[in-house]
């Protein structure tokens, strides 16, 4: 099969072995598009047949229907992903019952067969080995578990990266939650840091988070250890986008 895609990928160290030679490849995403970057370009480059504005009515009202019957427990099988309601955390005795302190509610999505086949079409191409002066590698919603995807507002969020500790005097350095649409940028306050390492941080979400996605942002002038610090901040933008509710 043709390949028709290109993915880029720059490569960094595995931190997960001992061996100090291997490496693990990280997408190099230009943008995150939403449903109305979608509908647009399925008009300017699919043809589809109706305008953008309708695509994008439609798809919302399917979504959220979608979002309706999956609150009600059911499945959602499309052929491009499935998705279904998940319970976290344990129950410690038959009579138990749900608690929303001890217990949480997660939608996981997986890809369907017809995602699945499309990866025929799709190479990638290694840009070389990443610049990992400063880099975020996941990031956990400790209230319910969610890497790399939920945002619970008011509770702790671990950072995992390289050298990500927030060090230096200048004003712009810190912890930033960026609105995806509103491209308004919200900073941890500096009470609200629970740990300030090279390889992690865990900060408190702010609870002035509206609902929708956000970018993570750290900026630091740290430079590897304490005696070492930049003149200017360095700046890393996660790669993921996370939704708060």
């Amino acid at each position: 099969m043709a390949e028709l895609h290109t993915i880029k990928a720059y490569l960094y160290d595995n931190a997960l072995t001992e061996n100090p030679n291997d490496f693990i490849a990280r997408v190099d995403s230009e943008k995150s598009l939403n449903v109305k970057d979608i509908c647009q370009t399925a008009v300017k480059r699919g043809g589809a047949d109706i305008s953008a504005a309708a695509m994008e009515h439609g798809v919302n009202l399917w979504l959220k229907e979608m979002a309706y019957r999956l609150c009600d427990g059911f499945a959602v099988h499309t052929g491009w992903f499935n998705v279904s309601a998940n319970i976290k955390g344990t129950f410690d005795s038959p009579n138990e019952r749900f608690n929303p302190e001890k217990h949480s509610v997660l939608f996981e999505f997986h890809q369907g067969s017809l995602l699945r086949k499309e990866l025929g079409n799709v190479s990638v191409d290694i840009l070389g080995v990443a610049d990992a002066s400063l880099s975020i590698s996941q990031v956990v919603d400790i209230k319910t578990g969610s890497v790399n995807d939920i945002l619970t507002k008011g509770r702790n969020l671990r950072i995992h990266g390289h050298k990500i500790k927030i060090a230096g005097e200048n004003e712009a350095n810190g912890v930033y939650f960026i609105n995806q649409e509103t491209e308004a940028r919200i900073k941890v306050d500096k009470s609200d840091f629970v740990n300030n390492n090279p390889s992690e941080l865990i900060v408190v979400i702010p609870e002035s988070l509206t609902a929708g996605t956000y970018r993570l942002e750290v900026k630091t002038q740290f430079g590897g250890n304490s005696k070492s610090i930049l003149k200017e901040p360095r700046c890393c933008v996660f790669d993921k986008t996370l939704t708060a509710g």
